[in-house]
């Protein structure tokens, strides 16, 4: 790969940086391989990011802006679930679009090692879940359904980029969003399929543990609270039919 000499240096250290790291199959990028692409001096690497290290944490940084800015670049829908689907496309096309920051950010996994990009996408998309566990639609808490949803997610994404782009088959994609929504929630169980398994106990448990969650409530008392909370939780995680 190249980098265009007439970028500002910091900009092509993080793009080479960025291309480095996705090219790298894990094994360590070093810092002279970066400032050679770049076509700028270690003093230049140390001035703009610190360390090499600082340089990394950069280049996901600037990702994950990126990344958020297209999650959140629509108007909600106010059907919250509908609003997932969307934010299920626009993380795929994210990923088709932009592949190298893409493994950077998603595809370079440790063991035992959660990226923090990781936790910062589901919160995003527990944000959203929320609103749907609300409004009583969602058969799990939020929280897993975010888990559920994104690991989906990045699957296929990851999936699609190592396929040649004349090949990728993006109903795949959709098949599976689809699957995963139907999956956490109560909406289209009972619009056109089987039931959700869970009961309106269940349902409204969730709906309540979320709203009072939102809602940072003054009408118990801290202690009160968290036990109410708990007591939720227990009730909205349990498989009781």
């Amino acid at each position: 790969m190249s980098i265009d000499g007439q970028l500002p240096p910091k900009t092509r250290l993080l793009r080479a940086a960025a291309g480095l790291l996705a090219k790298s199959g894990g094994a360590a990028v070093s810092t002279r391989q970066i400032t050679q692409l770049a076509g700028v001096t270690a003093p230049t690497l140390y001035h703009h990011f610190g360390d090499k290290e600082g340089l990394f944490d950069a280049v996901v940084a600037a990702g994950f802006e990126d990344y958020v800015a297209r999650e959140r670049d629509f108007a909600p829908s106010g059907q919250p679930l509908e609003d997932i689907r969307r934010m299920w496309d626009q993380h795929v096309q994210f990923g088709l679009k932009q592949p190298e920051l893409y493994l950077v950010m998603f595809g370079n996994i440790r063991p035992e090692s959660r990226p923090a990009v990781v936790a910062d996408a589901e919160a995003l998309m527990e944000e959203m879940l929320n609103k749907a566990a609300v409004a009583g639609q969602l058969a799990v808490p939020p929280k897993e359904a975010a888990r559920s949803i994104l690991a989906a997610n990045v699957g296929v994404t990851l999936m699609l980029i190592t396929e040649k782009a004349p090949e990728r088959n993006l109903e795949l994609s959709a098949m599976t969003r689809d699957a995963m929504i139907f999956a956490v929630s109560t909406e289209q169980a009972r619009d056109s399929g089987p039931d959700s398994g869970k009961s309106p106990v269940v349902v409204a448990a969730i709906a309540l543990n979320a709203a009072l969650q939102a809602s940072h409530s003054d009408q118990l008392s801290s202690s009160e609270l968290k036990l109410f909370l708990e007591w939720l939780h227990r009730i909205s995680t349990s498989s009781t039919s």
